[in-house]
């Protein structure tokens, strides 16, 4: 039997989804340096709490 290519192949379970461009991915500013910073895999469960781009723009906030 052959298989045919083409887009079909990429819904086959267990094949690779497509990538997201980072121009799509949702931004924010920081409340500190006022710089726009992208959202990160790991933020994706606090991404509403994320307010600083950085660990040093956080530590930054808590001086003031």
């Amino acid at each position: 039997m052959k298989r045919g290519g083409g887009a079909s192949d990429m819904s086959r379970p267990g094949s690779k989804p497509k990538r997201v461009s980072k121009a799509d991915l949702p931004e924010k500013t920081c409340a500190v340096c006022n710089r726009p910073f992208s959202w990160r895999k790991k933020w994706a469960r606090v991404w509403e709490d994320v307010k600083y781009c950085s660990e040093r723009c956080r530590r930054d906030a808590l001086k003031r």
